[in-house]
């Protein structure tokens, strides 16, 4: 079950892009990849037909016939070498727009719906799994097909050569002559075969073992970036010895991993390498005798002892591969697993239902937590554009997870939310994210910089919002959300506010870093630039509730309190 499963899952990551709208470029290229590599098979033989002048040459002293072979080789060797280059080459360039192909359709799947988000939980590093995964998917499979295919011929080829130099072996049993034709060929497959299962033997955890491998790599790199990431609240804690204490865990699973994996791999490589090692020494000790007899020249023995390595390399593919088959394992269980993880969460969908209304109105809206307990129960909503509502409750009792809802990234919740149809909305988290790059980006988040408004629309934003000191910082790069103190990314996201001008804004608690002045200025700015707004905001302040018209209170257990309207300010 696990192999076909295996199969399955190489199968579903393969075929997309060999059924895409690039599958004629993808089909051709490789093509050209698979009949150079069937050229220099070509070759190959006609090397090993050269093996056989030559030596016969040397040993009959033909002296004029020493260097037009030697010029013949190097014709050979130059043209080989010229084909094998390219087939590499061209091999990287089908990579490269594969991996193109896969990583587009990877990034789009994660991001779409909020996929990202929802897969939190459930998919451990989905960064490793796109850049590295993909890129050793794409990778290890061409690399083990193009050299499957090269090794098929290289079989079928010179099987023809060996069948024929190694002619019949005759011995007596009993009172029969028995007469074994293409000995030596039929030798190197069962030579092969008993390989082949054995290293199987050898080297089947290593699959298992290079998938632990990656995982945890990918989880201590991890670590260390969430560090660099929070680097200003852990050097606050002094939490320096707890950091390292983490490192020491998580490097520690990748030595104790890496040391199984090393054990394992020091087995299949003295497997693997007596098994090359013998393989030079017994075509000798099985053409020795015709040698000998005088019935093979020397040409002969030469030849027959590279052709019997040709056959026996091409029949020892799946054991010169192992290893490489055994990451290419690993990764496919990766990917397959986030694959399948992302098909899941997007099927996943609250029974939420929208609709178009006049304004914002709630009707018989549920919400769950994963593990089932409610936390609101039948809400029923009616708020008037333009106006204001504040939603409180203790911690915990589900204000973020109500905004959530709104937004359409929480799955666990039914009912029915209408808002005017082709209503512009906007949600602010408490920590406002601002992207890497130039302050610009920062500031017109989530559109892009070619759709940025003019300069002087920017710096009207950003005087508004008191960040009069970035101003002459529009175009310099940076970390912002480094430099940035807490006041200043949320009076940032403000500032965006006024740029994108939504209808409905929604706040989880994006005033807590202002004191409560800067706080009351700022929602005191919105109802001035943007009166026709409606606002939606969650907070603890009591301050809050003089520039908000009504509020909501959530009791956590699935109660609510009916809507009570606080005198305007």
């Amino acid at each position: 079950m696990e192999n076909r499963n295996l199969f399955q899952g190489f199968w579903n990551l393969f075929k997309g892009y060999w059924s895409s709208e690039e599958k004629w470029k993808a089909c051709g290229l490789f093509a050209v990849v698979i009949a150079l590599n069937f050229i220099c098979v070509y070759l190959l033989v006609k090397l090993n037909d050269w093996y056989n002048e030559f030596y016969n040459a040397l040993q009959e002293y033909q002296e004029n016939l020493f260097f037009p072979l030697i010029g013949e080789f190097s014709f050979l060797a130059f043209l080989y070498i010229c084909i094998a280059v390219y087939a590499i080459y061209l091999r990287q360039f089908l990579e490269i727009r594969w991996r193109t192909w896969m990583t587009n359709n990877y990034l789009n799947s994660w991001m779409k719906n909020q996929t990202y988000y929802k897969l939190q939980d459930s998919t451990d590093n989905p960064d490793q799994r796109i850049s590295e995964d993909i890129s050793q998917f794409v990778s290890l499979t061409l690399q083990l097909i193009v050299g499957f295919l090269r090794q098929s011929v290289t079989l079928v080829a010179f099987s023809f050569v060996l069948w024929n130099l190694s002619g019949a072996f005759t011995f007596n049993f009993g009172e029969n002559e028995i007469v074994i034709y293409g000995y030596m060929f039929w030798f190197t497959i069962f030579y092969s075969g008993v390989g082949t299962f054995l290293v199987h033997l050898v080297g089947k955890k290593l699959i298992g073992l290079q998938f632990n491998q990656q995982r945890y790599e990918a989880d201590f790199r991890f670590s260390m970036m969430r560090v660099r990431e929070n680097a200003e609240s852990i050097a606050f804690y002094r939490g320096e010895k707890s950091e390292l204490e983490n490192f020491s865990w998580k490097f520690g699973d990748v030595i104790k991993n890496f040391r199984k994996l090393m054990t394992k791999t020091k087995h299949l490589n003295f497997y693997i390498n007596g098994y090359a090692q013998l393989a030079v020494i017994v075509p000798i000790i099985l053409a020795a005798p015709k040698y000998f007899s005088k019935e093979m020249p020397l040409g002969g023995l030469m030849q027959t002892i590279s052709a019997f390595g040709r056959v026996q390399d091409a029949m020892s593919f799946f054991i010169d591969s192992y290893a490489t088959i055994a990451s290419l394992a690993a990764v496919i269980h990766r990917l397959a697993g986030f694959t399948d993880h992302v098909e899941k969460v997007q099927k996943i969908e609250n029974n939420v239902e929208k609709s178009s209304a006049d304004n914002l109105k709630i009707l018989d809206l549920n919400i769950s937590l994963p593990n089932g307990r409610e936390i609101l129960k039948n809400l029923a909503l009616n708020l008037e554009n333009a106006k204001s509502l504040l939603v409180t409750g203790v911690s915990g009792c589900g204000k973020s997870t109500f905004l959530r809802t709104l937004a359409g990234i929480w799955a666990y919740a039914n009912g029915k939310i209408f808002l005017p149809q082709n209503a512009k909305v906007m949600f602010l988290p408490q920590k406002p994210y601002l992207p890497l790059g130039t302050l610009r980006r920062a500031l017109i988040y989530p559109n892009a910089e070619k759709d940025s408004p003019s300069d002087e629309i920017l710096i009207q934003a950003l005087n508004l919002a008191d960040l009069h000191n970035l101003i002459e910082k529009l175009d310099v790069e940076d970390d912002w959300s480094r430099i940035l103190s807490g006041g200043e990314q949320q009076r940032l996201a403000f500032a965006r506010i006024i740029l994108q001008k939504p209808d409905y804004i929604f706040m989880d608690e994006a005033t807590s870093a202002l004191d409560e002045p800067r706080e009351i200025e700022m929602y005191q700015l919105l109802k001035k630039i943007l009166p026709n707004s409606t606002i939606i905001s969650v907070g603890h302040r009591s301050t809050l509730y003089q520039v908000h018209d009504s509020e909501l209170k959530l009791e956590g257990d699935g109660n609510w309190s009916t809507n009570i309207i606080l005198p305007s300010k």
